[in-house]
């Protein structure tokens, strides 16, 4: 069974960041620059909230505010659900179902030191899936 360290070593460790003084414009620039949905915000090197695409649709656009005057901590999640990299896909699958969200900080020893997606994840559980129907067509096959 794979874990999401292995997951990690193949995606990658690098997670995006950003302040929570910075403003929501800024924010949403960097994550249109990165192609990805969420950031994870950083606070005197610790992980103080996570803002997404959600954040900004339910605090911005709908309450009629505007992301250049608005800053990322008065709309971020500040209750960071986050995971170990010994956790499964199918156990991060399940709080994020749980949770309702997309993305899981990884933290070890209270370092940040990735980010899963439901993405990331829904790739993973495909491809061991393809693999096990790999293994029984073979042995059947075989």
């Amino acid at each position: 069974m794979q874990t999401v360290n292995q997951l990690l070593q193949r995606k990658g460790h690098g997670v995006e960041t950003i302040e929570p003084n910075a403003s929501v414009f800024d924010a949403l620039k960097l994550m249109a620059d990165k192609g990805i949905g969420s950031l994870v915000v950083i606070e005197n090197e610790k992980v103080a909230g996570l803002f997404s695409e959600r954040d900004y649709a339910r605090n911005i656009i709908l309450k009629g505010r505007t992301s250049k005057e608005t800053q990322v901590k008065e709309i971020m999640t500040s209750q960071v659900v986050v995971i170990n990299p010994r956790q499964t896909p199918e156990e991060c699958m399940a709080i994020m179902t749980e949770k309702r969200i997309r993305h899981l900080p990884v933290m070890q020893d209270d370092e940040l030191i990735g980010i899963i997606s439901i993405g990331d994840l829904v790739k993973a559980i495909i491809e061991e899936q393809q693999f096990v129907i790999e293994q029984l067509v073979s042995y059947i096959n075989g």
